[in-house]
């Protein structure tokens, strides 16, 4: 699947990998941490980097959602965190991320999603983010 078809980011802003699984609610993706990462020093990057991971895979629900409908794949959104739990202070380098992101209510180009991010049988971060695009409908966002 052509990632960057559903998602506006590029070069080491792209974060995600390979998308696992996705239905009308729900984006499952996988990433592998590399050195070209925002936040990477000394081996691992900072779990901060869940949150944009769970704002990608949440892209990437929708960018599919918007392909399946004809319209192409998701523009840029402005994104607010709702909630944060970090697990682990820092993801070692080439650990291999699992991200879930799932849609709760959404209304008039406003959305919030329910994301978690795992290494392996650890849980990294649980994040919950709000997403706001005033140029669209909810049924869009």
């Amino acid at each position: 699947m052509d990632i960057e078809a559903l998602i506006p980011h590029r070069d080491r802003m792209r974060l995600i990998d390979e998308v696992l699984t996705f239905d009308d609610d729900m984006a499952v993706t996988s990433s592998v941490v590399s050195e070209s990462w925002p936040l990477y020093r000394d081996g691992a990057v900072d779990t901060l980097v869940a949150i944009e991971l769970v704002a990608q895979t949440a892209a990437v629900l929708e960018g599919l959602k918007r392909r399946q409908s004809g319209r192409g794949g998701t523009k840029g959104w402005l994104v607010g965190i709702k909630e944060a739990d970090f697990r682990l202070p820092c993801i070692p380098l080439s650990g291999t991320l699992v991200t879930e992101a799932k849609r709760g209510c959404a209304m008039e180009g406003y959305a919030v999603f329910e994301g978690m991010v795992h290494l392996g049988s650890s849980s990294a971060a649980v994040v919950s983010i709000q997403v706001f695009r005033p140029d669209e409908s909810a049924e869009t966002v």
